[in-house]
């Protein structure tokens, strides 16, 4: 019989999850199984991608679908769907996923104020138009309604749990401040 050494047990041993909180106006990608990434959304829009060949997968939280056109080709605001698309997509070029094997899964888009003009709508439709203009298959959408939802996405395996949020605890306003992580440099094709 052969003694089993210490660190053998702990390489056995599943790794440990990595909570990745993606709040508005970020896009982050990853190819570690163990990255699990969530967010909670309103009239938000999340788009989660995923490579399965190179199994590589990202998500990103938008406010807002487009900048109006008078500033569309000035600096680009990470609240715009715009932009955050493109930078999804370029993070998770730059891990060796390739455009044409994404394929994406959509949540949010909610109209959670009756009294307010239909934003999440507008959310809804720009992503869905996105891809289609990019040639990424949208291969599962949870878009629109009048309830939140919370997402948790494992990039590397391109898993979604998805599950809506009671009313009490739905996102109300915009968090003060940007994080540092959701600027950057976006290449335009």
């Amino acid at each position: 019989m052969t003694a089993a050494f210490p660190h053998d047990a702990a390489m056995m041993a599943p790794a440990a999850v990595v909570r990745v909180t993606i709040v508005q106006g970020e896009a982050k990608a990853s190819a570690s199984p163990q990255v699990e990434m969530s967010t909670i959304l309103g009239s938000c829009v999340a788009t989660c991608l995923f490579d399965p060949v190179a199994r590589v997968g990202g998500m990103n939280h938008f406010l807002l679908a487009e900048p109006p056109s008078h500033v569309r080709n000035q600096a680009f605001d990470s609240d715009y769907g715009l932009f955050l698309m493109e930078l999804l997509i370029n993070e998770m070029l730059g891990l060796g996923a390739h455009k044409n094997r994404m394929r994406a899964r959509l949540y949010g888009g909610a109209n959670l104020n009756p009294d307010l003009s239909p934003i999440g709508t507008a959310n809804a439709a720009f992503a869905r138009l996105f891809l289609r203009r990019e040639a990424i298959p949208c291969v599962f959408e949870d878009l629109e309604g009048t309830q939140a939802r919370r997402i948790q996405f494992r990039p590397a395996s391109g898993q979604v749990r998805a599950r809506l949020v009671p009313a009490e605890t739905a996102p109300t306003q915009k968090p003060l401040g940007r994080p540092q992580s959701a600027l950057g440099t976006v290449e335009l094709f």
